[in-house]
């Protein structure tokens, strides 16, 4: 007997719990993304007009990252609804670009572990950074209307893209030339020396022509035309110094960028030094100018329609660095649990963490505790999933995949002796959706395969129930234990 076959009987189409990944299950995507929520989703979600930080911490399987996806569909919504007061969503949920540039620069030939001791604070903001910048111009680029930004304004976002943009889609520097264009900011000052410079050469050239047509050469062999030239370059030449010599020290201390000192340099040369007099840099190993460069990127995004951003922080275990080490993602995360970073106006945090560091935060010490103070961000500690919600989760998910009328439900998988109360407590063992649908696939196929085409049972008896049960609790205690694969 075929599982199809099963299914097809009861008017489902398609084994509605085969995806054991949010990110890849259609059925989630389809139908269950607006209307299947944990019961703390409200604390979780907060007020998308008024963007609040939570800290969820949840084993795996239980919902992290469908609550990711749930959250960005909710600001998507929001935002919909909302054109001018819209949140800026950006997505903190792939560490491997930033961790490897990072142990590259900041500790060769040091194990992994040495080298995640020296991540700190203004690492996570420049990472941040990156991701929101490059998105951010991104979207001024693609937008046909003129973007509304004041020369301040404009400026900052010049600035702020010459140090964080890393999109690959095309080049830096006409990607940077295009986003000057798009907000009209021209810097028409900033390139004067380099000018005064060329047109001292070019005057140059223009006399050694005349003179080489009249044949009055001999002025050429003079010392002042030469030193005039040469003192016409020495601006342009200090001023490029002066960029390089910048350039040099923001990249040294952005550990977790990819822009190059040529790039940048030839970027920062380019713009007047009257803006750039007195503006923060990312050139020191602090946090403080970060606080003001997002200040001034918040500024930009109001301007353009985001009253409000927000940063969701999701599979801090599955970069290779980390590869699910609890103490490598301490060393990563903990840095960022910083209360006056998440508690910035204006901006709210997402973390979605493993379980496993829920036990590091219990052994913290009180100086620990005063810096993060937890107790003012919206803290669930252990993301939790009774009988009667994962009951609910399988019959939402039953129901979706149904094509009949009226839809199927959990229970008419079963036989009468199954009831809905032994389901329930048979289901809250599984204690988290993923292994809730891997119980429920295995338990279609195991019914199956015990019977023939010819002679086929359309309901699952309490035999198998509880057979196929005890033998997957037995397999998550060994998953547990660490003794199966993960």
């Amino acid at each position: 007997m075929k599982v199809h076959e099963f299914l097809e009987h009861h008017g489902i189409a398609g084994n509605p719990f085969a995806e054991e990944d949010a990110q890849t299950d259609a059925v989630f995507k389809r139908d269950c993304l607006e209307t299947t929520f944990h019961p703390a989703w409200d604390k979780i979600l907060g007020s998308p007009s008024d963007p609040s930080t939570s800290i969820v911490f949840g084993e795996k399987g239980s919902g992290k990252t469908a609550l990711k996806l749930q959250m960005v569909r909710q600001f998507e919504r929001h935002n919909e609804a909302h054109p001018d007061a819209r949140a800026f969503v950006v997505l903190y949920d792939d560490f491997n670009p930033f961790l490897d540039r990072f142990v590259g620069r900041a500790g060769p030939g040091r194990s992994v572990e040495k080298a995640l001791a020296q991540w700190k604070l203004w690492d996570h903001m420049d990472a941040i950074l990156s991701l929101a910048v490059t998105q951010l111009v991104t979207d001024v680029i693609a937008d046909k209307r003129s973007a509304r930004l004041t020369r301040p304004q404009a400026r900052d976002l010049a600035l702020l893209a010459a140090c964080y943009d890393q999109s690959t889609a095309e080049s830096f520097p006409s990607r940077w030339r295009r986003l000057k264009g798009r907000v009209r900011y021209h810097g028409r000052f900033g390139g004067w020396p380099r000018l005064v410079a060329l047109a001292a050469t070019a005057a140059l050239a223009v006399a050694l022509a005349a003179g080489f047509a009249l044949g009055k050469l001999d002025w050429a062999w003079q010392w002042w035309p030469w030193a005039a030239v040469a003192a016409a370059w020495i601006p342009a030449g200090l001023r490029r110094l002066k960029s390089t010599w910048r350039a040099w020290r923001i990249v040294h201390s952005m550990r977790t960028g990819n822009r190059t000192i040529g790039q940048l340099g030839r970027a920062l040369a380019a713009l007047p030094e009257v803006d750039l007099a007195g503006q923060p840099l990312p050139a020191h190993a602090r946090s403080d100018d970060r606080y003001e460069l997002f200040e001034k990127f918040q500024g930009v995004l109001k301007a353009l329609g985001w009253t409000g951003m927000v940063v969701i922080v999701d599979r801090l275990d599955e970069p290779h660095l980390i590869n699910g080490q609890a103490e490598r993602m301490r060393q990563v995360i903990w840095p960022l649990l910083d209360n006056k970073f998440l508690k910035s106006p204006g901006l709210g945090f997402k973390l979605l963490l493993p379980e496993e560091l829920y036990r590091f935060i219990e052994r913290e010490n009180e100086q620990f505790n005063q810096r993060a103070r937890l107790d003012k961000q919206n803290l669930v500690p252990s993301l939790e999933w009774s009988g009667e919600t994962l009951y609910d989760i399988a019959s939402a998910r039953v129901k979706a995949a149904s094509v009949g009328t009226p839809p199927a439900t959990l229970g008419a998988l079963f036989d009468e002796s199954v009831d809905q109360r032994r389901l329930i407590d048979g289901l809250r063992s599984l204690r988290v959706p993923r292994q809730l649908f891997k119980f429920l696939y295995r338990l279609l196929v195991a019914h199956c395969h015990s019977h023939t085409e010819e002679r086929p049972v359309y309901k699952i008896p309490i035999e198998r129930f509880e057979t196929t049960l005890a033998v997957f609790r037995r397999d998550q205690d060994a998953f547990d234990r660490g003794l199966a694969p993960r």
